[in-house]
Formats: structure tokens, C-alpha cells, sequence
């Protein structure tokens, strides 16, 4: 069950509340009594961790991009007109 943040808008009074998902949010502040007692959106207590989860994925920036190979660069092609012939046995 989640624990949910409280606070009293007449009062200020803050409580944490054990509630299950889906029971009825409370209303009435328990020092004051007034009807000004609601829910504060807080943090999550967790982190997800894994790919594509991390705490940097929020920051706003974005990761640097891995460099491009370049054109220039000579490739290897294998060639078998260069290759040396093999050795030819006869048959006598």
C-alpha cells in the first residue's frame, strides 16, 4: 500500500497517510477539523535503473552522439586475382 502526503491548507498541519489505492482521499484536517486537508504530489521513493533509465535521461540534455566513421577510411575487399595461385600437381 502507498503512503501519501497531507497537508491542511487552514492549518498547515502535514501528516503522512498508509492508504490503499482505492480508497477515497481524506478530507477533514485531524488537528483543525477543517475540510482543506488534501493530497501533496511528492517524489517517488525509486529509481528505475536499466536501459534507457537512468537519472541523467531527465536532465534535459541530450547524450553526446557517437562519432560518425568517416568515407575516407580505405576498406578491405578481398581480391582473388591478387591471391597467390596454388601450387598445380600433374598427373604423369
Amino acid at each position: 500500500m502507498p503512503i501519501y502526503a497531507y497537508q491542511c491548507a487552514a492549518c498547515g498541519h502535514a501528516r503522512d497517510v498508509l492508504q490503499k489505492i482505492s480508497d477515497a482521499p481524506l478530507k477533514a484536517c485531524p488537528a483543525c477539523g477543517a475540510d482543506a486537508f488534501a493530497k501533496q504530489l511528492t517524489a517517488a521513493g525509486f529509481q528505475l535503473k536499466g536501459t534507457g533509465w537512468y537519472a541523467t535521461d531527465f536532465s534535459g540534455k541530450k547524450p553526446a552522439a557517437a562519432p560518425a566513421e568517416t568515407a575516407a577510411a580505405p576498406e578491405k575487399v578481398a581480391n582473388p586475382a591478387s591471391a597467390t595461385p596454388a601450387a598445380s600437381t600433374s598427373d604423369a
